[in-house]
């Protein structure tokens, strides 16, 4: 796929490690970090054994009482959500992004 997104016809709002994020609805996660991370992770949804579980996050979600973890690369976007936590890799590809007190150093 050439594009970065999936058809979509609005923005939803996400917070990510308490930033907020406004991402194409209808799309994977990790496609959402597509423009720092396509690099690093395949977008088609099937890790290789090299990404493997490169891609986990926490989310509290809006109708959950509780965080949990999902592979953000099969996790599409749903307003409201919020990434509570990221793989190391993760922080990596997006540290532009984040505030620099969370970003794992370059």
């Amino acid at each position: 796929m050439s594009e970065p997104f999936r058809p979509y016809e609005k923005l939803v709002d996400i917070t990510i490690l308490g930033k907020k994020f406004q991402v194409p609805e209808r799309n994977s996660l990790l496609r959402c970090f597509h423009s720092s991370a396509r690099k690093r992770f395949r977008m088609d949804g099937s890790a290789g054994t090299r990404n493997a579980q490169y891609c986990r996050v926490s989310c509290q979600l809006p109708d959950d009482d509780e965080s949990r973890e999902m592979l953000s690369c099969k996790f599409i976007v749903m307003p409201g959500m919020e990434v509570t936590e990221l793989s190391q890799e993760l922080k990596w590809c997006l540290r532009s992004k984040l505030p620099s007190d969370l970003a794992v150093p370059q």
